[in-house]
């Protein structure tokens, strides 16, 4: 169907200008001389045209004329019409060839518009795996960054106890030296009490022992009172002495208990060691883990950035309306 615009009478006046020049009517000439106009709509008035004049050539001579010039234009009328027919077939040849070609062209363009719409679901199809590749990476990502914050979280907390053990074993360390120092004065004092006591009482014994030879001379008829009196000496000394050994015993016994005291803060101070190379042990292998997941995490970053690369230098598919 002829769109508005190039109407039939302009391709008549087109043509026979053409036909005045002495060139034969075709598409890109009429075109040529309008200056407009599709070449579908040249080409249905051209037809239209020629079924016209094909009309009026087959239509008979008027009887009126005379014999000899209706011979003559018979004549004439023959030639011209064989003339029309030889340039009707060509004209229709020449428009067999651009439907032809027309047609080609249009399998062509519909050839194209299959392979374009066969590149499309293709590209489509690997856009769909490129995303579904980039939401499972994504997703990986979200795992081993949860995994990473899980790790640091356990990681705080093994610092945090590593540092109470710490300040445990500082603070036994602090302890232990501080009973050490008191044992040792209380027994330095003891040591010291003890031998103030035994020089004294050594002191005494020396001087009664002095007087009594002094007193043996001078007064036998006291000897016996004073042997009395020695004995009673010698009793409370016997005494004083078993006080003596009672308080060393207790003053061993405490000892030993100060020792014993001190083997059970070196045994809780040796578990507290194993406890802390327990927890270093820990810390080393979370660090460890840690670092694996960030080689981890750095890699997947990699291959999401490559995957972005590649889908932004990927080819787009045509425009299609």
């Amino acid at each position: 169907m002829a769109r508005i615009g190039v109407q039939y009478e302009d391709v008549q006046r087109a043509i026979e200008s053409l036909m005045a020049r002495g060139e034969a009517p075709s598409v890109q000439k009429i075109r040529e001389v309008l200056g407009t106009g599709s070449f579908t709509t040249i080409s249905d008035h051209l037809r239209e045209w020629r079924q016209r004049r094909a009309e009026k050539r087959d239509e008979p001579l008027t009887q009126a004329m005379p014999d000899s010039l209706t011979e003559t234009l018979a004549t004439v009328w023959s030639e011209a019409q064989s003339l029309a027919n030889e340039s009707l077939a060509h004209y229709r040849q020449e428009a067999d060839r651009q439907a032809e070609a027309a047609r080609e062209a249009e399998a062509q363009s519909q050839r194209r518009a299959e392979d374009a719409e066969q590149r499309l679901s293709a590209l489509t199809e690997q856009l769909a795996g490129v995303q579904a590749r980039l939401e499972e990476r994504v997703q990986t990502l979200a795992t081993l960054t949860s995994e990473r914050e899980q790790w640091q979280q356990l990681q705080e907390k093994l610092e945090k106890r590593l540092t109470l053990a710490q300040e445990d074993v500082t603070a036994l360390e602090r302890t232990r030296e501080h009973d050490h120092e008191r044992h040792q004065q209380l027994v330095q004092q003891q040591e010291s009490e003890f031998k103030e006591r035994l020089a004294q009482e050594e002191s005494r014994h020396e001087a009664s022992e002095t007087r009594l030879m002094k007193l043996l001379d001078d007064a036998r008829l006291e000897k016996q009172e004073l042997d009395k009196q020695h004995r009673r000496r010698h009793e409370q000394l016997e005494k004083r002495v078993e006080r003596l050994d009672a308080q060393t015993a207790e003053q061993r016994k405490l000892l030993q208990e100060e020792e014993r005291r001190r083997f059970e803060e070196t045994t809780l101070r040796q578990q507290r060691d194993v406890e802390l190379k327990d927890l270093r042990s820990q810390l080393e292998q979370s660090m460890a883990e840690q670092s694996r997941l960030e080689a981890q995490l750095s890699q997947i970053t990699h291959e999401n950035k490559l995957l972005k690369e590649r889908l932004a230098f990927a080819p787009l598919p045509p425009f299609v309306c």
